[in-house]
């Protein structure tokens, strides 16, 4: 097996890694990471294991993602880097600071807390596990039968990203969904409870979204002392693709002061 994490390099200039969220991938940043490459520095998008082009393993918590991205570093020549995670990619851009923090730059955590969320995705993972792909044979045909389940056009947009053609006529999933569906409690979990990072840290909310509240602004002091809390408009979870410009403009402002 090659446990080496897929990426996608734009650019030239000082590393910044940008990790997605649960059932996301590397592509999800393409459009903000062109941005951000544009503006000097070598963006890494990355693929996370079990999800778009990386490697599938039974083995998934914050630790073992934190070292899959040391790992990456290591094979990459990589010393120090900026980091950016969304959602569950932003656990584990978290995870990787604390433990690394000598190879941790700067940090932007987007919509995330450094707190435990129960498990709440059970209805999306068995959406698509519903999918019956000896009759479904094109994206419409999925998208049709997800409907079913799922209502919202731009979620089953995001979600039907994962499909790809495994051979002529028969599609599949490139996520792994039969342990991401068993790993749904360390998907909710925290880092760890004693563990800080002391350098620039930029946690982005969506105003719209309530997965950064009011109430967490202490837990992320105590984590991350060194941080700030700010809002993007007009947004929910989603905050980097619903307001992608006010993303960039409080993201690039933090990482040029």
């Amino acid at each position: 097996m090659n446990d080496l994490l897929h990426s996608n390099i734009l650019g030239k200039g000082k590393p910044f890694l940008i990790l997605h969220g649960f059932l996301g991938m590397s592509d999800n940043w393409k459009t903000l990471g062109t941005r951000y490459a544009d503006d000097g520095f070598q963006v890494h998008l990355i693929d996370q294991r079990n999800h778009g082009q990386s490697f599938w393993s039974e083995d998934f918590d914050y630790d073992v993602l934190a070292k899959d991205l040391l790992v990456y570093m290591e094979h990459h020549g990589l010393g120090k880097v900026i980091l950016l995670g969304h959602s569950m990619g932003g656990k584990t851009a978290m995870q990787f600071a604390c433990n690394y923090p000598d190879r941790t730059e700067k940090l932007i955590v987007a919509d995330i807390a450094p707190k435990y969320y129960p498990p709440h995705h059970h209805d999306i993972i068995d959406a698509l596990h519903s999918l019956d792909f000896d009759s479904i044979d094109s994206r419409s045909g999925a998208d049709t039968a997800l409907a079913e389940k799922i209502k919202s056009l731009g979620m089953r947009q995001f979600l039907l990203k994962n499909l790809y053609w495994v051979e002529k006529g028969k599609l599949g999933f490139r996520c792994n969904l039969e342990v991401l569906g068993k790993k749904m409690g360390e998907i909710g979990e925290n880092i760890g409870s004693t563990d800080v990072y002391e350098g620039p840290t930029l946690f982005l909310r969506g105003d719209r979204s309530e997965y950064v509240s009011e109430g967490d602004r202490d837990t992320i002091k105590r984590h991350f002392p060194h941080s700030i809390v700010d809002t993007v408009q007009n947004a929910g979870h989603w905050l980097h693709a619903e307001n992608p410009k006010e993303f960039f403009e409080k993201s690039i402002s933090f990482l040029n002061s």
